[in-house]
């Protein structure tokens, strides 16, 4: 138990520990060993008690075996107290260490000691008959109330009040005072947790609902998942609390994410979804109402609005989807919430707010927990707080809490951004709900984050269908003995007189009438973005305008681009070369990569459209060719972002460096592109090779995320890709993962009709690019915001090709008129006579450069054709049918460079034979091989050369069988 209740045993015991022998060796000791190295003169409060006395007796030993600061400290509280010898001399010491020295505060006891009294035993020189003396209390706790003195009995008894029931508060490594301060207050006043009546009834009726929707559930659907939230029934009030409070505060939006245990309680009984439409899920013959493939009941999400009863104010609640992948939904509901609080202009957080729950083991467990919290302070990604609500089973599925973590508790990975943590005890539902109150006012006080670890249990197993017994038989002996919190708590207000059991039993019986008579009476519909879809949630069109640009409009954009707006700002003399550069393009109407992401970004932002670009590095780029901010060279902290001074009423252009965090970061930036379709939001791997350590939002939310919740999103990602010779992690962002997650069939022919390519981008799960052309990209970003629907665009963008000069594109691919190039034919002489063509060559990327390079050496421009593929998902059947007829006396070849089974050849080659089955496609590439890249630079080279050499080798395939 408590250090405290064994405070009376320790008054009695001796203090024979602290008489040991001196050695005879002299001993220096370092004052900062254990303690703050900022303070002169070290207190007992921040160093370890055991360390003093070690010091003092090694000062008695010799007064220059310490530092300085503790020789003066020793002689002078000596001098003081010169009548006192031995132990209780030294117990005046300690004590008048951590307290003030005056004679006035010489019966002073710091609460922070009394923790500290079980391993100090008799160091204060006390006795059994000192529990009933009087001590001063220190300026720094509250357990006094109006009194500063108090009995050292009754002093234990309110410290056992505050932090030895049922509530465990673990603050001190905050490094606040005010914040430390501040909870204390809240934990020591005395009678700081009562609860009036009327609140009293209000938890009885939430609890009431919270465990009889359950029990209903259990009765009803006795064989089915549902994932229910039996042994933390008390997570229902306690989240309507914090919303509660929250909304007193002035909070409208709140946005929650939570794993699957208790999701269809928090859907019913805080979001308030129609009980009918949950309870028709449970039925083996509904079909889905909305387009997609659909998900499991207890990973649907929900968005309503209704009046907060306690408050009488409008809130909105959502709850998003999610995947069974434990605590992936955290960063997407953190962004979700900077992108509300962004375009409401909620700057510090006070409209719109974040609710995260989590089980005991993933937040231990899960790596993006941490990434997570490391987003919650930095400027472009804060939300001004977050409460994490943890469900604490005491058990992961089958494992035991000593077997799931190495840390004393599940919530220790908060404290790295000094969140202060509330344990609690969940069979003790007033507690409960204080800690909860406590919460969302820090919450509103300080604008950072704090977690709530209700300490529960699981009273079935993993889930219903699940026996726990096999491996925890004496935790589920004593479950099973567990009264259900529902009748701990109804039979203490009945005995406290608060209301009677007639009352209670009404209360009962009306919630389950409810429930009883919600039938399935309708299917749920969905519909993301309500005001830029039709009701239905269709496209208000199926058609998409030129992507193109007045010509003053690019000039005066790449004029910006060329310069610095701000007066008397000193940039680099290398930027200097740079920004001149671009004015040259300018002059010459032309623009390479960084040049044309400009233009596409500042013609958005002209149209009203938010543009927010992060990543790692992303503010001068990975390849220092961005310099979307520039930094003053003679002020700290000085900058400025060109991008921002385009026109008087533009929209706002955010770029932002972000944590060196892949999973998190893009599942924040899902987050935020899901609040609205009106905004450009690009995530950058700093090398698109590290875009698989965010593979679980890949996977679950961007890919799949339109399929099973039917939410659109237009999130875009730009994964430099290339193989250059820099080795196998800074080569490949792996297209073939993304092309294998293309739902396109390769086996059937599309019907071209209508607009076939607006069509078939919104039949597609996501666009998968890889332009050759600056050009090309610009228009692929404008046409992303143009579309009359949402898909994420997947582009492989370069490296090399930043600063190639062949890789530069004209005004004219750019004006009014033009637009974004599926496919990009041969323009040589070769497709001036495509009938004596022997070889038609397919690629993407980069690799064209090298190929057209080759070419022209080997002067076979007029019998080899190159087609180069920029959008390769969905496939452009259309475009690819007219280029495989015009060249139909030509042999086909897909060449890339990347290695065979790897790339896009396993992608395109069922899709050429669907266009033309009579003729094979040959390959071209690098061999098949376990690493992405070869790391050896001679190696890297012979490869090219290699598959060079065959591409333009007209024999090669001569003779050969498909």
């Amino acid at each position: 138990m408590s250090q405290l209740r064994s405070l009376a045993g320790a008054l009695r015991s001796s203090s024979q520990w602290m008489r040991g022998q001196v050695g005879s060796g002299r001993r220096v000791f370092d004052p900062r060993r254990n303690c703050s190295s900022g303070a002169a003169e070290p207190s007992l409060a921040a160093c370890s008690s055991s360390y003093v006395v070690e010091m003092y007796y090694a000062w008695l030993e010799d007064h220059k075996n310490v530092h300085e600061s503790w020789d003066a400290y020793f002689r002078n509280a000596q001098a003081s107290s010169s009548e006192e010898t031995g132990e209780k001399h030294l117990s005046a010491l300690l004590q008048g260490r951590a307290m003030s020295q005056t004679p006035a505060m010489n019966s002073s006891l710091k609460n922070e000691n009394l923790l500290k009294l079980n391993s100090l035993s008799g160091s204060y020189g006390l006795e059994e008959s000192d529990l009933d003396k009087s001590f001063q209390l220190p300026l720094t706790t509250f357990i006094g109330g109006n009194e500063s003195t108090l009995p050292l009995r009754e002093i234990i008894h309110r410290l056992e009040t505050s932090y030895c029931g049922h509530t465990g508060v673990e603050f001190m490594f905050i490094n606040n005072m005010e914040q430390c301060q501040w909870i204390r207050q809240k934990f020591e006043t005395p009678g700081i947790m009562m609860f009036s009546d009327r609140e009293k009834r209000t938890l009885l009726a939430r609890l009431v609902r919270s465990t009889r929707f359950e029990d209903f559930l259990a009765r009803k659907w006795s064989s089915e998942k549902r994932f229910g939230l039996e042994g933390c029934e008390v997570l229902i009030p306690a989240l309507k609390m914090i919303i509660d409070k929250s909304s007193e505060a002035g909070i409208e939006s709140v946005i929650m994410g939570m794993p699957h245990r208790g999701r269809l309680n928090v859907l019913a009984n805080v979001v308030r979804k129609d009980l009918d439409q949950i309870f028709c899920q449970f039925d083996p013959k509904l079909e889905a109402a909305d387009e997609g493939s659909g998900d499991v009941k207890y990973h649907l999400g929900m968005y309503h609005e209704r009046i907060n009863r306690e408050t009488d104010k409008n809130i909105t609640l959502s709850l998003m989807a999610n995947p069974s992948h434990l605590e992936a939904v955290d960063p997407v509901v953190q962004g979700k919430t900077k992108a509300e609080q962004f375009y409401g202009g909620d700057t510090e957080g006070r409209r719109v707010m974040s609710i995260l729950m989590h089980g005991d083991a993933a937040f231990a467990g899960q790596g993006v927990v941490y990434e997570t919290f490391h987003l919650s302070e930095l400027p472009s990604y804060t939300t001004h707080g977050t409460i994490h609500v943890v469900v604490n089973n005491q058990i992961g599925f089958t494992t035991d809490p000593r077997m799931a973590r190495s840390s004393p508790y599940p919530t220790d990975v908060a404290r790295v951004v000094n969140a202060p943590i509330f344990h609690v005890n969940a069979d003790d539902p007033e507690a409960v709900m204080y800690v909860c109150k406590v919460a969302a006012e820090w919450r509103n006080t300080f604008n950072k984050d704090v977690v709530i670890d209700l300490v529960c249990y699981r009273r079935f197993g993993h889930n219903e269908m699940d026996e726990p017994m096999f491996t925890q038989p004496l935790m589920y002996k004593q479950i099973r003995k567990q009264e259900h919190v529902l009748k701990k708590y109804a039979d203490k207000l009945i005995s406290e007189g608060v209301v009677t059991l007639q009352e209670f039993e009404v209360c009962v019986s009306l919630y389950g009438n409810l429930i009883t008579v919600s039938l399935c009476k309708h299917l749920f519909h969905s519909c993301c973005f309500p005001d830029f879809f039709k009701l239905d949630g269709e496209p208000k069109s199926m058609s998409c305008p030129s992507t193109g640009l007045n010509e003053e409009v690019l000039r005066h954009i790449g004029e910006v681009a060329s310069s610095v707006p701000l007066k008397d700002f000193a940039i680099h003399s290398g930027l200097s070369r740079i920004l001149r550069g671009r004015a040259d393009m300018v002059a010459k109407r032309t623009v390479d990569w960084a040049l044309a992401e400009y233009v596409a970004f500042g013609s958005l932002l002209k149209d009203g459209i938010h543009v927010r670009l992060s990543g790692q590095d992303v503010e001068r780029g990975t390849f220092s060719h961005r310099h979307h901010v520039l930094h003053d060279q003679e002020v700290d902290k000085r900058f400025c972002i060109p991008m921002n001074h385009l026109w008087p009423n533009q929209a706002l252009y955010t770029v932002c460096n972000s944590s060196l965090s892949e999973y998190g970061v893009l599942g924040f930036e899902l987050g935020f592109a899901m609040a609205s379709p009106n905004a450009l939001v690009c995530w950058e791997a700093q090398f698109g090779d590290f875009q698989n350590t965010a593979q679980c939002i890949i996977d679950q939310f961007i890919s799949a995320g339109q399929a099973k919740w039917v939410r659109h999103n237009g999130i875009v990602l730009l994964l430099p890709h290339g193989m250059e010779g820099m080795g196998p992690e800074h080569s490949s962002a792996r297209p073939e993962r993304f092309l294998q997650m293309s739902k396109d069939d390769p086996d059937r022919y599309p019907e071209f009709t209508g607009d076939f390519e607006v069509q078939q981008l919104y039949d597609c799960n996501w666009i998968v690019v890889n332009c050759s052309t600056p050009a090309n990209y610009f228009h692929v970003l404008r046409r992303q915001i143009l579309l009359p629907f949402r898909k994420p665009l997947i582009i492989f963008t370069p490296k090399s090709l930043l600063r190639l000069p062949e890789a530069r594109s004209s005004f004219d691919e750019m004006i009014t008129g033009t637009k974004f190039l599926r496919i990009i034919p041969d323009g040589g002489p070769a497709s001036n006579h495509p009938e004596k063509v022997k070889r038609v060559i397919f690629c993407t990327g980069k690799v064209y450069y090298e190929l057209a390079k080759e070419r022209k050496q080997l002067k076979l421009e007029e019998d080899v054709a190159i087609v180069r593929l920029e959008q390769i998902s969905p496939f452009p059947f259309d475009l690819i049918k007219a280029e495989v007829e015009k060249y139909s006396n030509a042999e086909l070849i897909w060449c890339q460079e990347e290695h065979k089974n790897m790339g896009y050849y396993d992608y395109i080659r069922p899709r050429f034979l669907t266009v033309r089955s009579k003729n094979p496609i040959w390959y071209v590439g690098r061999d098949p091989a376990a690493a992405p890249a070869t790391g050896n630079k001679f190696t890297h080279l012979a490869e090219l050369k290699r598959f060079l050499d065959t591409a333009f080798n007209l024999e090669a395939f001569k003779g050969r069988s498909y």
